[in-house]
């Protein structure tokens, strides 16, 4: 493009640049309150997580301790039917995973909810596969009916 003067105009890449960050951050104010509102809720669904976890392990381990005195007399009583003998053995598996994996799931737990607290993005990064596989261990857990 050339001036009457004959300078050659053109549009500077730096101007180019403010305008570009300048609709970024209108976005970003626009949706404020929505981003907030998410990181926000996200913190409460984690806490939440980490209750019903704890309550799930608390109840878990009372369930184990009771099988683990119940099953041995059970498995010799030949009047217990082998499916109710099979459904216990089935649960006292199923509250030995939930203890295995008790510290691994609480760790992911808190370790997510300290980068939605700090606004940390690479930490939440770093923790999406781990939460990937919490969720895996604890749907397979789920039985299928």
């Amino acid at each position: 493009m050339t001036t009457p003067s004959g300078a050659t105009s053109y549009i500077k890449f730096s101007d180019k640049l403010t305008t570009s960050i300048t609709d970024i951050v209108k976005i970003i104010e626009q949706n404020k309150e929505m981003i907030d509102a998410i990181q926000d809720v996200a913190i409460e669904l984690t806490s939440s997580i980490g209750s019903l976890h704890t309550l799930t392990v608390k109840y878990a381990r009372t369930a184990n301790q009771i099988l683990d005195v119940l099953l041995p007399i059970v498995k010799n009583l030949p009047v217990v039917p082998k499916n109710v003998k099979d459904l216990l053995v089935n649960l006292e598996s199923i509250t030995q995973k939930i203890i295995d994996n008790e510290t691994t799931t609480a760790k992911t737990i808190s370790d997510v909810n300290s980068g939605l607290k700090s606004g940390d993005a690479n930490k939440l990064k770093a923790h999406a596969g781990q939460l990937k596989d919490v969720t895996k261990t604890i749907t397979a857990l789920i039985p299928k009916s």
